[in-house]
């Protein structure tokens, strides 16, 4: 028996998407996090969807049509993330992961959580004015547990 990624755990990229389109609703409707994201394209929530399912072992889409992980710490770059605006993403985007219609396990959500959370870090510390981001970074793999985590698996 294999084990399964993360992404075709949850259920893949129409599991990514309802995801992200419900969390992105809650985030503009959100006092703290609305105006960060005010701006935000309408594919932003679809963009995400395929950055998540990427680093969770699915398809290399946003790689191949979004300029990878280079481009994603670009979109950070002089954002002045605060902790606050942090802890509230990730309360809101683990409360619409525990409200969706996708398995729910305590190994799948801490791994989640577990990648979240050194994103999330990632993102605030690379939005700081004169942060010095690692652009080139290569593109997160994750996975289960301690086989999981940054950097691992292929680039």
């Amino acid at each position: 028996m294999t084990t399964p990624t993360l992404y075709d755990w949850i259920g893949g990229t129409d599991a990514l998407n309802a995801l992200t389109k419900t969390f992105y609703k809650r985030v503009n409707a959100d006092d703290l996090l609305g105006p960060v994201f005010s701006k935000m394209d309408e594919n932003h929530p679809a963009h995400v969807a395929a950055f998540i399912g990427e680093v969770f072992g699915g398809p290399k889409s946003y790689s191949l049509n979004h300029g990878g992980h280079p481009e994603m710490i670009r979109h950070h770059l002089n954002r002045h993330l605060t902790e606050a605006q942090t802890r509230r993403w990730m309360a809101l985007l683990q409360d619409t992961y525990e409200a969706m219609d996708v398995p729910h396990d305590p190994e799948f959500a801490s791994s989640l959580v577990a990648y979240l959370e050194w994103g999330s870090r990632l993102a605030v510390m690379n939005s700081q004015p004169g942060a010095d981001a690692v652009i080139e970074a290569p593109m997160p793999s994750w996975g289960w547990g301690e086989t999981g985590g940054p950097y691992q698996g292929e680039e």
